[in-house]
């Protein structure tokens, strides 16, 4: 049975049809097509003027930058913050720069913080880009929030406004974690989490950006966020309904023992968070992969949850990943924060190229969370059609078939399935598509959830290079 439509493709589809008279639907997180990128530390904006590839590198069609290491926090601008050295370098509150206050929407209350600002330097992306989508990896404790926000220039020279990318605590006790609606320039759009030029037949694009990180604390306190991660996903995947049909590689044939959890078994749970069910796929399968890595919530996380329910740290993982705007679990960097959450936990949101990029992943170790939408028809064995989903990519089978723990199941026993190769490709990185009524809907074009531990393997540290993970 084909799924109601989600709240997240209504704005996919309000974002399609600003494009220039095309017709766009989209997924469990709106993916119209995007960019990508590769860095350059040139002044404030970056240079305007539009360009060809740099001699002697391929053209990136998709590119994640971080900032993460010592160095990085010591480069940019910084207006109060402060690089601390460690294990995990991160960036804190030094002397705030100044008191503001902020009143949060969706509680009406109004507060007094103490706050401090990070610029990146300027990224400049090998090839400019329609989207991006930010991530981040931080600890707030409770007193504390932060704010990631996007400077950007596009390609004609002209600058973006400044876009708040996302108002991010851990917790809820002191603010209400956020997106922000209504921004816009007439050029771009912010829906949600992912920043979008409005129209991309037109060749305008963002030509490079900033990321800046606002800390904010209680007056008074010696609290500080620590942030190890900042970093964002430019991409500019062209227009595709259907994707080269590729050969299994060196995945094929291996299985990660990676939990299984059912979204369905929590249908109804928690109207505050959205309801459960249908609308619990991202959290339910960022839990699954939190838990691979042998992390989970204490018993004191989970004593909130009522105690009839099977598998509270699936209603934790919807808890926390809940943005009040969107009133509901599936903004994707919130969700790849909520891991960070997790002792020496990392997470970013990527595009990925080919089942080749994830049968790499596999065989070093790291399963994938893809997001993907299509009809009952196009995914033998699924038993029903979405407008936007998340799974669990966990293995390969001898021949090259997917192995997911698909959490839209009907029991915890019932979540690991096989899909066929050719036909998984193509739904998951495919741009275009057509629904049940044959109207042409958006895709993702390979978006993923990639966490992992702060200190890799040396072979998954390999293979997250070869695929631009920084």
């Amino acid at each position: 049975m084909t799924r109601p439509t989600p709240r997240r493709t209504l704005l996919a589809a309000a974002l399609a049809a600003a494009a220039a008279g095309t017709v766009s639907g989209s997924s469990a997180h709106a993916a119209p097509t995007a960019a990508s990128g590769s860095p350059t530390d040139s002044g404030p904006g970056g240079s305007g003027a539009a360009r060809t590839p740099r001699p002697g590198k391929g053209v990136a069609r998709v590119d994640y930058h971080g900032w993460s290491t010592y160095t990085d926090w010591r480069c940019g601008t910084a207006r109060g913050t402060r690089a601390e050295a460690g294990p995990r370098p991160g960036l804190v509150i030094g002397t705030p720069a100044g008191r503001k206050d902020y009143t949060d929407p969706h509680t009406g209350k109004k507060s007094t913080w103490e706050y401090a600002t990070w610029t990146a330097p300027v990224h400049e992306p090998e090839v400019p880009a329609s989207e991006l989508i930010a991530s981040w990896n931080a600890r707030t404790p409770a007193g504390t929030w932060l704010q990631v926000e996007l400077l950007g220039t596009y390609t004609d020279g002209k600058k973006t406004p400044t876009y708040v990318l996302g108002r991010w605590a851990a917790g809820d006790g002191d603010i209400k974690r956020t997106s922000v609606d209504d921004q816009t320039d007439g050029k771009s759009t912010v829906w949600t989490d992912t920043f979008s030029m409005d129209d991309t037949a037109k060749p305008l694009r963002l030509a490079s950006y900033r990321l800046r990180l606002t800390l904010h604390r209680k007056p008074g306190t010696d609290l500080t966020p620590m942030v190890w991660r900042l970093g964002a996903m430019a991409s500019d995947v062209p227009d595709r309904f259907e994707v080269p049909a590729s050969k299994p590689g060196e995945g094929a044939g291996r299985e990660l023992k990676v939990p299984r959890y059912s979204q369905n078994i929590h249908k109804g749970q928690y109207p505050e968070y959205d309801n459960g069910g249908e609308a619990w796929c991202s959290p339910t399968s960022s839990q699954m992969i939190v838990e691979y890595w042998g992390r989970k919530p204490t018993k004191g996380d989970l004593a909130w949850v009522n105690p009839d329910y099977a598998d509270p740290q699936v209603c934790h993982a919807a808890r926390y990943t809940y943005d009040y705007q969107y009133e509901g679990c599936g903004n994707w960097p919130f969700n790849a924060a909520y891991a960070s959450t997790y002792k020496d936990m990392q997470g970013v949101i990527t595009r990925l190229g080919s089942l080749g990029d994830l049968e790499k992943l596999i065989a070093a170790g790291i399963p994938v969370i893809t997001s993907q939408s299509f009809i009952e028809s196009e995914l033998d064995g699924a038993g029903y059609g979405t407008a936007g989903h998340l799974m669990c990519v966990v293995g390969f089978t001898k021949n090259g078939d997917v192995v997911a723990n698909d959490p839209a199941s009907d029991s915890n026993a019932e979540v690991r399935n096989v899909y066929k190769r050719r036909q998984f490709e193509n739904i998951w990185l495919r741009t275009k598509r057509k629904d049940a009524e044959g109207k042409v809907k958006s895709g993702t074009g390979g978006v993923a959830y990639l966490y992992w531990p702060a200190k890799p393997t040396p072979r998954q540290a390999r293979v997250l290079r070869e695929l631009g993970i920084n």
